[in-house]
């Protein structure tokens, strides 16, 4: 059984369901692990730092050798790893009783944009130069699908339950329009930077500047967890509030990987510049 929520006065009590109780565990450990893993050098392939900390190699035969796989094009790597959540959460209006009540509605609306943001930067705003392993496509994708799945049901298992004492349904939604704006804005910067960068490879990365820039090398991971604290409010459940934890361990142990790249390739790197926090971390 669940502790009452008498302890968080702004979750509902969580449901007597085992799928969720385990998923809230397994979202928040696995993330947080993720994070861990950026700053011990273990990445995942399909960044920068797969080919430059890591040591990987750099070429298509190298990277096959190392993955034992079919390479995807960045790009379709990432709409792989996008699309199916667009689709369950844009899914789940369809489904009979899935979406009860306003909150759950909102919840659903916010995770269908957020998504239909990720699959629109992809096509349009995004610049890439490498491929991404078709494995890491199918489990980035699975992860999002799962997460996505398990908070709307999470959300469809509170219905009916007497509400928390603290309502934060609209400041989340204030949350998330803040965190998936400024996340869009500061890839828009990075897209621009890279835009004029050749033909890929180090030679298409340089400091980025303006916006949050100017502060933390990672503001579009700032604004990530702003986002998905956002959902957690939105939602006030527990296995949403997880997820946003872990998250944000997650893209706190990139934020730092990224920050250590910077200062690798780049002498004059300031050193006033932050992982992820301004002035902090």
């Amino acid at each position: 059984m669940w502790p009452s929520s008498t302890l968080l006065p702004f979750l509902y009590t969580p449901p007597s369901s085992a799928y969720v109780a385990a998923m809230s565990v397994v979202s928040l450990v696995s993330l947080a692990n993720a994070g861990l893993a950026e700053l011990r050098g273990n990445h995942m392939a399909y960044s920068k730092f797969w080919h430059v900390v890591s040591g990987a190699g750099a070429t298509t035969t190298n990277q096959r050798q190392r993955g034992g796989g079919a390479l995807l094009k960045s790009r379709d790597g990432m709409l792989v790893a996008y699309a199916p959540a667009l689709v369950a959460a844009a899914a789940s209006f369809a489904v009979p009783g899935a979406v009860d009540g306003a909150r759950a509605e909102i919840l659903s609306a916010a995770l269908a944009i957020h998504f239909l943001k990720r699959v629109l930067e992809v096509l349009f705003v995004h610049r890439y130069s490498g491929s991404m392993p078709l494995d890491t496509a199918v489990t980035i994708g699975t992860s999002y699908l799962l997460s996505t799945v398990t908070m709307i049901y999470a959300q469809h298992l509170s219905h009916g339950l007497p509400d928390p004492p603290i309502d934060l349904l609209y400041p989340g939604v204030a949350v998330f329009a803040v965190g998936i704006a400024g996340n869009f804005y500061h890839h828009y910067l990075l897209s621009r930077l890279r835009a004029g960068g050749g033909g890929g490879g180090d030679k298409g990365y340089k400091i980025p500047s303006g916006g949050l820039f100017e502060l933390v090398v990672c503001p579009h991971y700032l604004f990530e967890i702003v986002g998905f604290f956002g959902f957690a409010m939105i939602s006030q459940t527990l296995y949403a509030l997880a997820l946003a934890t872990g998250t944000a361990a997650y893209l706190t142990g990139r934020s730092c990987a990224t920050r250590r790249w910077y200062q690798s390739k780049f002498e004059e790197f300031p050193a006033r510049i932050k992982a992820l926090v301004p002035f902090v971390l």
